[in-house]
């Protein structure tokens, strides 16, 4: 499974190196690794449109989730279970269409309750509740006891991530744990010590909905390979960019 959800960020020949620690001293690169090109960039970054200054970054609608809603005191149009379809919309009796992607349910409640109000409801009190999501999910994978998918609602960390998958394996090899993600069609990747994050050496990082989290595989250890880090990642995770193959 870690190497199908890999194919697509990882093309070893073609990797820019964007360092977290330090300069080009600092590290041995292997021949076959040479279009490797350190930058100063200190942190993986969030994917677009995350403003990570918010404080409570809540859940928001997105394809295929399957949401609750309810309407006080109207049993015709309570406990409607809705998926979204694949752009997010979501149908819903009497109003018809509603473009939900995007949108938390508190705000979907506001709008189903407002176009009720118009012509069918008077003073409609709605509420929408989550009960799976779909869209907004991180992969965790590699040297955990159950892999899979897991929501992300509100902010999540890295160690939140690997807690949700029943922690890590007694034997997993915690210094090598791996983020991948898209930013700006760019694939990109971060490996941590985790120890290091366990002693507080360094923050633990922020993990967003689309990320794949694998903690101590072999294939890691093959992305990098021809990379040595100082103190084995303890002082600061490394970053790399992943270009396509050309």
């Amino acid at each position: 499974m870690v190497m199908m959800l890999l194919l697509k960020f990882i093309s070893l020949p073609c990797i820019v190196l964007l360092c977290a620690c330090a300069s080009l001293s600092d590290f041995s690169l292997t021949a076959h690794n040479s279009r490797m090109q350190l930058t100063d960039l200190t942190e993986l970054p969030p994917p677009p449109g995350i403003d990570v200054s918010m404080p409570d970054r809540g859940y928001r609608i997105g394809p295929f989730d399957q949401l609750l809603v309810d309407v006080f005191e109207v049993p015709e149009l309570s406990g409607k279970e809705i998926q979204a379809a694949s752009d997010g919309s979501i149908a819903f009796p009497l109003i018809g269409s509603i473009e939900a992607a995007g949108m938390t349910t508190d705000e979907l409640a506001a709008i189903v309750a407002a176009r009720l109000r118009e012509n069918f409801v008077k003073n409609p009190q709605v509420t929408v509740s989550l009960q799976k999501t779909v869209s907004q999910v991180v992969t965790v994978d590699g040297e955990v006891n159950e892999p899979g998918l897991y929501p992300v609602i509100g902010q999540m960390t890295l160690r939140k991530a690997i807690a949700s998958a029943k922690g890590a394996k007694a034997a997993a090899r915690l210094g090598r744990v791996a983020i991948y993600r898209k930013v700006n069609d760019q694939d990109m990747a971060a490996v941590y010590n985790l120890t290091a994050i366990y002693r507080g050496a360094y923050a633990d990082p922020e993990i967003f909905a689309g990320d794949i989290v694998v903690v101590g595989s072999s294939q890691t250890g093959r992305i990098f390979k021809g990379i040595k880090a100082p103190a084995s990642l303890m002082d600061a995770p490394l970053v790399v960019a992943i270009r396509a193959g050309e």
